[in-house]
């Protein structure tokens, strides 16, 4: 499954060969976990179009080990993507450390325990 998963985005596809529903056209928003644009929690992808310096968007808790996201920024900005809270992205600080995803960048979210994501980033 992760190999298919790192074969889609080599090949700049993303998840989006992949059966989910995407949510376009979202605007990243405060500058912390507390305030940042709440991510549905039905959207496999989804597309940032507008990301303000030092905004962000945050991950709803996954469903379960293997629960899978993307972002792709589409914004002029980096993009800081959160956990929900309790949760953890790679190594960052629990709850409040966001990994940010550049300008133009992709990032798939891939929850290993049901509480905590590791991230795999595109350029």
């Amino acid at each position: 499954m992760f190999q298919r998963l790192i074969n889609k985005i080599r090949a700049g596809m993303f998840i989006a060969a992949a059966q989910g529903v995407t949510a376009g056209g979202l605007t990243a928003a405060g500058t912390t976990n507390a305030d940042a644009l709440q991510l549905a929690v039905d959207s496999d992808i989804n597309v940032v179009t507008t990301a303000g310096a030092g905004s962000g968007v945050k991950l709803s808790a996954p469903s379960g080990p293997g629960d899978e996201v993307a972002v792709f920024n589409r914004g002029a900005n980096a993009c800081l993507v959160y956990p929900q809270a309790g949760g953890q992205i790679n190594a960052l600080t629990a709850t409040t450390a966001g990994f940010s995803v550049a300008a133009g960048g992709r990032a798939a979210f891939i929850s290993y325990d049901g509480t905590n994501w590791m991230a795999v980033l595109s350029a």
